[in-house]
């Protein structure tokens, strides 16, 4: 039996090998060096050796059951509310101290940073659910790699917490997605050891692969790894990288971090859902084997050798023992070209870091697929029994897990938009609701569980789900797309190719327009207006508040030759009185309107801007200047009759907008100059989002930074005026 080292403070009391090593607890000794017997190869044949010489199903049935049993905690750990005691953790401020740490200083670790996340999260709100479920994997890959010059991409990134904490930001991690904190998911610009910044799904395995080659390129020697969640896969780009992958053959380590969720709020209103598609079915059926990698990797080498026409028929070989050794299921990941290793228990580090190290030493393995299993929640039962809803948190009760949300007297945005989605719905039953893995985020769980048959989940993939919808209204039916903004930027080409140009009568609906707060820029959706607004047959809308919202929902239903699209934001509605029944009425398309008349300036507000524009009418009024407020309701057709009125009967004309340039101030820019209506002495102003991305924080300070706020508006129509300023004024404006 092979033994090793190790220098600990931190040492479990030893028991028989009947039991199971999690039952252990720490105890505190001297600084002593201990010896510890370890088998490290028969340890890293087990997990790897799903099928060998001795049948593969008892080996495999013994590798799930004992996943089963390690389900149990190490210690018991501490969630009083009462900043946790951490001692291995406090001599960890970046990974090169982990270095030295035993398996069992390790797992220590790894519960002391389940402790802290949790403590932390309570007091800022943040991704919960996400970073405790892969704090054992996070571990060992830090304690394996060394980053930055190894490079470790976290796909999506809210999974990201104990990586932050372990690479010198745990003494900011209490400004965590706060205004000038730190970002809630990777980010290049704030640390070394962020290799590639994310936010949006199934793209590390892609950003993996380009730094893997550029790395083989330069002549480098680093490892890369890409670490991404069995939901991520069900995006198409995961497997385009690697098929990619299989086909370039060079080095690179990725983690699929299997939790049998999509970790995003994808649950229905009973409860989370697994991810969609035959992938999740198929995973717990893969399967690899230990000789029969001896064999590929040596007869890969031996081939590259010989020339082109041997390699070829090793590469048949090579498919054809895996479907022997591995069964069907094992070649799903051959066949692209990466070798299979797992299932792997995701929460055993002696196990993650055997393998990981093992993987690590060899030089010519070529692209490696680790198959990890975890528990999204891990260690927290409150984020254990309800992964869905613990996976973004407000503020919560440590002790309980109950999230302190505030009472407000309105509801969002997003259910304002369901009820009414579902309120059509009853009335015509050739509506459908498509969406992207985004059942909560969207809202659609409510309308799925009104009519199951006809809300369709596609996983994360918006560029089949915006085909799939084209492809249901060809067919005659009305399919509405509910797609967060900034993700809807993933499936343009089928908005353009494979609706717009068809004409199709596709209703986009699209959640989270506009500055989003705490995720930042990833996903901020300051976009749609100006990429929509440009498609030749899109109807483009824009509600002023909850009900003009539900008259849009009412007016894409009834809009049944063309495409069109409403966005609306993240937030609560301002109170507005909604229509009978939540039954909207259609709206005259291309047709806004003037909420109050004025005579000097005039304020034309898209979207929910509508409302900074009325408070800041209120500011002009109080400085005598007289002031009209339009709410434009369509950026696409515009209503050009309204545009020109106020052109000709005011000395400014302001538009607000919260999207970036090239939206609706640049559509009424082009009307009036090809209407002559700019050669007279109007003074035009667009206000939009700045030409830059605006970091994280609370949606009050973005605006703010952004310059959108009631008080800029009112200060940019004073600016044009010969009127003096009462600061006073400015100052006390409220949004």
């Amino acid at each position: 039996m092979a033994s090793f080292v190790v220098g600990t403070t931190f040492l479990p009391q030893f028991h028989s090998q009947s039991q199971d090593k999690y039952c252990c607890f720490p105890t505190i000794s001297n600084n002593t060096t201990t010896k510890v017997s370890a088998t490290n190869q028969q340890r890293i044949k087990q997990v790897i050796a799903g099928r060998g010489d001795n049948g593969g199903e008892e080996q495999s049935t013994a590798v799930k059951d004992r996943y089963q049993t390690n389900q149990q905690l190490r210690r018991s750990l501490n969630f009083s509310g009462e900043k946790p005691s951490t001692p291995v953790l406090d001599t960890i401020n970046y990974p090169i101290h982990m270095k030295n740490l035993s398996i069992q200083e390790l797992e220590v670790l790894a519960d002391e940073l389940r402790e802290e996340i949790v403590y932390t999260v309570s007091k800022t709100g943040g991704h919960l659910s996400s970073s405790l479920g892969v704090t054992d994997l996070t571990v060992a890959l830090h304690h394996v790699f060394n980053t930055p010059h190894d490079k470790i991409i976290w796909d999506v990134g809210h999974q990201c917490y104990a990586h932050k904490i372990l690479t010198g930001r745990r003494s900011k991690m209490h400004t965590i997605r706060q205004t000038g904190g730190l970002a809630g998911f990777p980010k290049r610009d704030e640390s070394l050891h962020d290799a590639f910044g994310v936010g949006h799904s199934s793209t590390s395995i892609s950003a993996a692969l380009g730094m893997a080659v550029a790395r083989d390129i330069i002549g480098k020697d680093n490892h890369v790894v890409s670490v991404i969640g069995d939901g991520a896969m069900t995006a198409g780009q995961a497997y385009e990288a690697m098929n990619n992958a299989g086909f370039l053959d060079t080095n690179l380590i990725i983690i699929l971090n299997d939790n049998k969720q999509v970790s995003l709020p994808t649950a229905t209103v009973d409860g989370p859902v697994p991810p969609v598609g035959a992938l999740s079915r198929a995973l717990s059926r893969l399967q690899t084997s230990t000789k029969f990698h001896q064999l590929r990797d040596a007869a890969k080498g031996i081939t590259k050798q010989i020339g082109n026409r041997a390699h070829e028929f090793a590469a048949k070989l090579d498919s054809y023992m895996r479907g022997m050794v591995g069964g069907s299921g094992a070649c799903f990941f051959e066949e692209l070209g990466l070798f299979y290793i797992g299932p792997v228990d995701g929460h055993d580090i002696e196990d993650l870091v055997h393998i990981l190290k093992n993987v690590k030493a060899m030089p010519t393995l070529g692209p490696v697929l680790i198959h990890v299993i975890t528990e999204k929640g891990k260690g927290y039962h409150p984020a254990e029994v309800a992964p869905d809803k613990m996976h973004g948190v407000v503020k919560f009760d440590p002790k309980s897990g109950e999230q302190l949300k505030s009472k407000t007297s309105t509801r969002s945005y997003t259910q304002y938009f369901a009820d009414s989605l579902t309120a059509e719905a009853e009335a015509d039953d050739k509506i459908v609701a498509i969406h992207a893995a985004m059942g909560g985020g969207t809202g659609l769980n409510l309308f799925q569980k009104r009519f199951p048959e006809r809300c369709f989940d596609v996983g994360i993939a918006e560029q089949h789900a915006v085909t799939f919808a084209a492809g249901l209204a060809a067919e005659g039916l009305k399919p509405f797309c509910a797609i967060y903004s900034s993700f809807l930027q993933r499936g343009y080409d089928q908005v353009a190719h494979d609706v717009d140009l068809q004409k199709l009568p596709v209703r986009f609906a699209l959640d989270r327009a506009g500055l989003v707060g705490a995720d930042g820029p990833t996903h901020c959706g300051a976009f749609d207006t100006t990429f929509m607004a440009c498609l030749p047959n899109m109807v483009v809308m824009a509600p002023s508040d909850e009900t003009e919202l539900m008259h849009m929902v009412a007016t894409a239903a009834a809009i049944d030759d063309r495409p069109s699209c409403f966005r609306y934001p993240r937030g609560n509605g301002i109170g507005s009185i909604l229509p009978p029944n939540n039954k909207g009425t259609p709206l005259e398309v291309g047709k806004g309107r003037v909420l109050k008349e004025g005579s000097r300036v005039a304020l034309v507000g898209y979207g929910t801007m509508v409302q900074s524009c009325m408070a800041a009418a209120k500011v002009l009024e109080a400085h005598g200047i007289s002031t009209t407020v339009a709410d434009a309701r369509f950026c696409k057709p515009l209503d050009g009759v309204m545009m020109r009125q106020l052109a000709r009967e005011h000395e400014i004309l302001i538009t607000v907008e919260e999207g970036s340039i090239g939206g609706f101030g640049s559509h009424v820019s082009h009307f009036l100059s090809l209407n002559g209506l700019l050669d007279s002495n109007l003074k035009w102003r667009a206000m939009t989002l700045p030409d830059r991305y605006i970091n994280h924080g609370s949606q009050t300070d973005q605006i703010e930074v952004a310059g959108l706020s009631s008080k800029h508006i009112a200060a940019t129509a004073l600016t044009l005026t010969n009127v003096k300023w009462d600061s006073r004024l400015l100052l006390s404006l409220q949004i």
